[in-house]
């Protein structure tokens, strides 16, 4: 019996994705339904923002749902904790693809600083790193979940 290739290419599988908790959920199916562009890169987006009770609660602050732009300020304000600040850049950063609050700083100096905190080893050392990876698995799915496309049209049975 042979290998139907283009059965096989139609077989999409449902991802599971996993939240930190039912408020996280709550958060992305909600905001996600009001988003009217529901690509990886918002898909992302919201659900880094779920994570923490302070951005959820400062969603607004830190992106603004209407016209489509992140708000880089934000970071700079008080209700900022070292984890919200942690979700903010990775958020930003899935969402853009840079370190768009590095421009809020005239200084060079601010700027080399701000940057540095989007470094791998700044972003993951927390609690959320779990979450995190979760957060690149739905911005960038074609190379986190491998598909071996030998092995799918010319496997033997």
């Amino acid at each position: 019996m042979s290998r139907n290739t283009a059965t096989g290419a139609k077989v999409k599988q449902e991802r599971k994705i996993t939240f930190k908790n039912k408020e996280h959920e709550i958060f992305y199916n909600t905001y996600l339904s009001k988003c009217s562009c529901q690509d990886s890169y918002h898909k992302t987006l919201i659900y880094c923002l779920g994570l923490s009770e302070d951005t959820r609660r400062n969603a607004n602050r830190i992106y603004d749902f209407k016209t489509g732009f992140i708000k880089p300020e934000c970071l700079q304000e008080g209700w900022q904790t070292s984890g919200s600040e942690k979700i903010v850049r990775i958020a930003f950063n899935l969402y853009t693809d840079g370190t768009p609050t590095t421009d809020e700083y005239k200084d060079t100096e601010a700027q080399i600083t701000e940057t540095r905190l989007y470094s791998i080893s700044d972003i993951f050392c927390t609690g959320y790193a779990r979450y995190f990876w979760e957060a690149i698995k739905i911005r960038y799915p074609d190379y986190c979940f491998y598909v071996d496309w030998e092995d799918m049209f010319y496997a033997e049975d």
